[in-house]
């Protein structure tokens, strides 16, 4: 006989308070990690430049990924492009749009940013016990999957 999994035993309100410990703190990580790794960019432009990695859009569509008004994500972009992040070109086969780009500045910030965040995480880490570490290692999987369902 084998002993039963006290966890995969909870009631309902259990796991309701489960799963709203877990997003909570979530949360409070993802902003942690945005506010205190990195003064360089607000959260909403360092988003914008993560769109514009792999490719080039014009406001419209960044816009629509950001869920953003038009004219708000307007004036993202224009601090971008002042601070040398973000450059516009006109559409070739739309004269009314303009294209936007990452600059080789852009990509410099990004990979900084990116750095930053990752350091902040890593100090956290290293404060942690090698059990703790290794519990958050096998959580890591489970979360990837409750974020990919």
């Amino acid at each position: 006989m084998t002993a039963k999994n006290p966890i995969a035993q909870l009631s309902r309100a259990e796991l309701v308070s489960l799963s709203n410990d877990i997003r909570l703190a979530c949360m409070r990580i993802s902003r942690r990690v945005r506010f205190e790794s990195d003064r360089e960019l607000p959260p909403h432009q360092f988003s914008v430049l993560c769109r514009l990695e792999a490719t080039a859009r014009t406001n419209s569509e960044l816009a629509d990924i950001e869920r953003v008004s038009a004219p708000s994500m307007k004036r993202t972009t224009n601090m971008l492009v002042e601070r040398g992040y973000v450059s516009r070109a006109d559409d070739p086969t739309d004269g009314r749009q303009v294209i936007l780009a990452l600059t080789p500045e852009g990509r410099k910030a990004l990979k900084r940013i990116r750095r930053h965040r990752d350091e902040w995480m890593l100090s956290r880490f290293e404060q942690l016990t090698d059990e703790e570490r290794e519990l958050l290692q096998r959580a890591a999987a489970v979360l990837a999957k409750v974020a990919s369902e």
